[in-house]
C-alpha cells in the first residue's frame, strides 16, 4: 500500500476494489480462453485411399475405376468395419447417397473431402466410345468438398457413369465446361432431390 494512504482510507478501498476487479476480469478471460482453446476441434486431414480401401456405399475397390473419389470424417459416429474417415470411389452413387443417409440419422460430418482436379495432373480416357476422367488416391489430391465447384451434366463420366467433377478453381471448371460440355453447382445446391433427379436425368 503506497505510504501516503492509511488504513480505513476510501481512496484505498477504491484501488484495492480496483485491484480485484481487475484480477477477476483477467482470471476470468484467462479461463473463457481456456475454455475455447480446448473446445475448438481441429479438422482432420484426408488420407490416403490406396491400398485395396472399399467403398463404404457399395464395396467396391477405390482407385481401380475411373473418377471422382470422396471421404467423409463424422464426430461421434464412424463407418462400419473401420475408424473414420468413410471412404469412396464415386461421388454420384457412394459419397453424397451416404452422406444424405447418415445426416437423417443424425451424424456429424466434421471434414468432407473430395478429389480436387485443379491440383492433380488428370487424364481423359476413351473406352467403347465413352470419354473417362481419371482417379486418384493420395492424401494430397483431396480438396475441401464444400469449397469446390462440381461440373455435371459433362461428356466425361466418372467410374459409375455420370459423376460430379470437382475444382478447386472455379476458372478450371469454366474451362472444362468449354471443353467438354456441363455446366457448374456448388456443395450446397446437392440435395438428395437434387442429385435423384441428375441421376435420372
Amino acid at each position: 500500500m503506497p505510504d501516503d494512504i492509511r488504513p480505513g482510507d476510501q481512496s484505498a478501498d477504491l484501488l484495492t476494489r480496483r485491484a480485484a476487479t481487475k484480477a477477476f476480469s483477467l482470471g476470468t478471460l484467462a479461463t473463457l480462453a481456456g475454455c475455447l482453446g480446448t473446445s475448438s476441434e481441429t479438422k482432420p486431414d484426408p488420407v490416403d485411399l490406396s491400398g485395396q480401401k472399399e467403398d463404404d456405399q457399395g464395396g467396391m475397390v477405390i482407385g481401380l475405376h475411373a473418377g471422382p473419389n470422396g471421404q467423409i470424417f463424422y464426430r461421434d459416429s464412424s463407418p462400419e468395419g473401420h475408424d473414420n474417415p468413410a471412404w469412396f470411389h464415386t461421388l454420384s452413387m457412394g459419397m453424397f447417397p451416404y452422406y444424405f443417409e447418415h445426416q437423417q440419422q443424425g451424424w456429424e460430418a466434421t471434414a468432407i473431402y473430395v478429389t480436387d482436379y485443379s491440383v492433380v495432373e488428370y487424364e481423359l480416357t476413351e473406352e467403347e466410345g465413352d470419354t473417362f476422367i481419371s482417379t486418384h488416391t493420395g492424401a494430397d489430391t483431396f480438396g475441401n468438398a464444400r469449397e469446390m465447384t462440381y461440373v455435371v451434366g459433362s461428356e466425361v463420366l466418372g467410374g459409375m457413369g455420370k459423376d460430379l467433377i470437382p475444382f478447386s478453381s472455379s476458372a478450371d471448371a469454366d474451362a472444362f465446361i468449354d471443353e467438354h460440355g456441363g455446366s457448374t453447382v456448388t456443395f450446397d445446391d446437392v440435395t438428395s432431390s437434387w442429385l435423384s433427379g441428375y441421376m435420372r436425368s
